[in-house]
């Protein structure tokens, strides 16, 4: 059955993008969470350079132009990585830890945080120095050099956060609750891996 889109008057631009957002989902799940995964990505990585070059500039420091390739290899980690990987892994999740399981809060956010956590920072890490053009030794020394701190605060920063994704977002909103939240994430893993 096609999914359509009717017209709201009067509604504001805010709730006639939420709209059709929502017709999107519906129509082309993974698709509309890559692309929205693509384009949350690139921001943060773009609110990641606009912050450093606010502190360099308070500093004194000379500011460099905006990194448009940065931000491209962001918006393709988010549309071809982000995305789809968390699609499946939500809809895995409910598969594998059922809400009828009396421990399902607790084993969904230990999954997420022990597995899913550690695994996809490491794909983060291995993707990012692919699309920069870099080798083998160049992804041990950012590995060496800021992998661990970065799951660390990876722990602190999203395990309140996806204790309520895991558990109380409906499935289908799971990859954009969690692109929100990544927005500032990918800001701070910008500023990190330098």
């Amino acid at each position: 059955m096609p999914v359509q889109s009717l017209p709201v008057r009067d509604a504001s631009v805010q709730f006639r993008l939420l709209q059709q957002y929502l017709v999107l989902l519906k129509k082309y799940p993974i698709l509309t969470k890559s692309v929205t995964s693509g384009i949350l990505s690139a921001l943060g990585n773009l609110l990641s350079q606009v912050l450093e070059a606010r502190k360099k500039a308070k500093n004194g420091a000379v500011v460099s132009e905006i990194d448009t390739t940065g931000a491209a290899r962001y918006a393709i980690y988010g549309l071809f990585i982000t995305g789809p990987v968390s699609h499946y892994f939500y809809q895995l999740m409910e598969v594998w830890m059922p809400t009828t399981d009396p421990y399902c809060i607790i084993k969904r956010l230990l999954l997420d945080r022990l597995f899913f956590a550690p695994g996809f920072l490491l794909l983060f890490y291995f993707v990012m120095t692919l699309l920069e053009g870099k080798g083998w030794g160049d992804f041990e020394k950012k590995m060496r050099g800021s992998y661990w701190t970065a799951l660390k605060m990876n722990w602190k920063v999203w395990t309140p956060f996806q204790f309520v994704n895991i558990n109380f977002v409906p499935v289908q909103f799971r990859v954009l609750f969690a692109n929100m939240i990544a927005l500032f994430w990918y800001a701070y893993l910008a500023s990190v891996r330098k």
